[in-house]
């Protein structure tokens, strides 16, 4: 008698004594029964899933077979709060957490007084403590991954970073970027399930950079900020969601530089997105005015960079979908 397996089903999911796939030929011993092998777990939890990465990041890993539960200020279907997740830790059946919480810095509709300035360090710095503190606990993650920034390059004209170069505190996102780091850190083995992600400036649809520069280019008006000639370390948003599902099933511990492989300046992505929509790239956004907007420390963030190299992904098989500026704004103009 003969054995059919459904095509979707492979072979190595059921153990008989002498079975085999049919088109093997063979005919199956009926004597023991089919044993179905249980499938591993693979259940991420996201502090800051509603933001753009991690609501982005939530959609990528459902889409790859993940469960996902997301940490959130408010109760709801497949959501914990973080007074949920401080009384009752994580839950059991995750394996995967990611932190990408975090007040978004460069909102032009706030200004940088000292309420916001504490609200945009809190919610990095407490977001972090509390998931490195309950991972202890949970002895069932396996991978812990913080997203972090880059500011804590300091900017050099001729200097190439990597993640075996040091960092260093030299101004409030600086400053802001080592402590987000320390948070992470537990201080005991499960460390060694950490992974820091320094984050360039994401582009993709729906928020971040790429949204506040969509209408002025589409109209023709835009352009760079102040000369254009700083460096922007950069990653597209289906890298990151990609390379964050590749550090949590194949764990790199330590520091990763999440930034695309081409090192670009302000003034090239700006032309090469101009270029992607067939429009000019001729009304510079002078820098008095990024002042004036986001205030210096602010400003910072847009109006100086670090050469950054992502050493550690690449050397650990990590392919990039969109390496290079060019890729990248085709890909996000095509939807246009």
């Amino acid at each position: 008698m003969e054995i059919w397996h459904p095509p979707h089903i492979s072979c190595n999911l059921f153990t008989l004594r002498s079975a085999k796939c049919r088109n093997s030929g063979k005919v199956a011993n009926l004597e023991q029964p089919l044993t179905i092998i249980p499938k591993m777990s693979r259940h991420a939890l996201i502090g800051g899933g509603t933001g753009f990465i991690g609501r982005n990041l939530a959609n990528h890993l459902t889409k790859k077979g993940y469960d996902v539960t997301v940490i959130s200020r408010m109760p709801g279907a497949k959501r914990i709060t973080w007074h949920e997740l401080e009384k009752n830790g994580i839950p059991g059946s995750v394996n995967a957490v990611v932190n990408a919480t975090g007040q978004n810095t460069l909102d032009p509709t706030r200004r940088w007084t000292p309420g916001f300035q504490q609200n945009v360090w809190n919610s990095r710095i407490n977001s972090s403590k509390t998931l490195a503190q309950a991972i202890k606990s949970a002895p069932q993650v396996t991978s812990f991954v913080n997203l972090c920034g880059v500011s804590h390059y300091q900017p050099s004209e001729s200097k190439v970073y990597t993640e075996e170069d040091q960092v260093q505190g030299f101004d409030y996102m600086s400053r802001l970027c080592l402590a987000w780091e320390e948070a992470a850190h537990t201080g005991s083995e499960q460390d060694c399930k950490t992974t820091i992600l320094r984050c360039g400036a994401v582009v993709g649809h729906g928020g971040g950079m790429i949204q506040s520069m969509w209408l002025p280019f589409k109209l023709g008006v835009g352009g760079p900020l102040g000369n254009g000639k700083q460096i922007m370390p950069w990653i597209h948003l289906h890298d990151l969601c990609s390379l964050i599902q590749y550090i949590i099933e194949k764990p790199v511990p330590g520091v990763v530089n999440a930034v695309a492989p081409e090192i670009t300046s302000n003034l090239e992505f700006s032309k090469a997105f101009a270029k992607a929509l067939h429009r000019p790239c001729i009304f510079a956004v002078p820098e008095f005015v990024v002042h004036a907007i986001f205030g210096p420390e602010r400003a910072a963030l847009v109006l100086s960079g670090a050469k950054v190299k992502p050493q550690k992904a690449l050397s650990s098989g990590f392919k990039f979908q969109y390496p290079s500026v060019k890729e990248a704004v085709t890909q996000l103009t095509l939807k246009g």
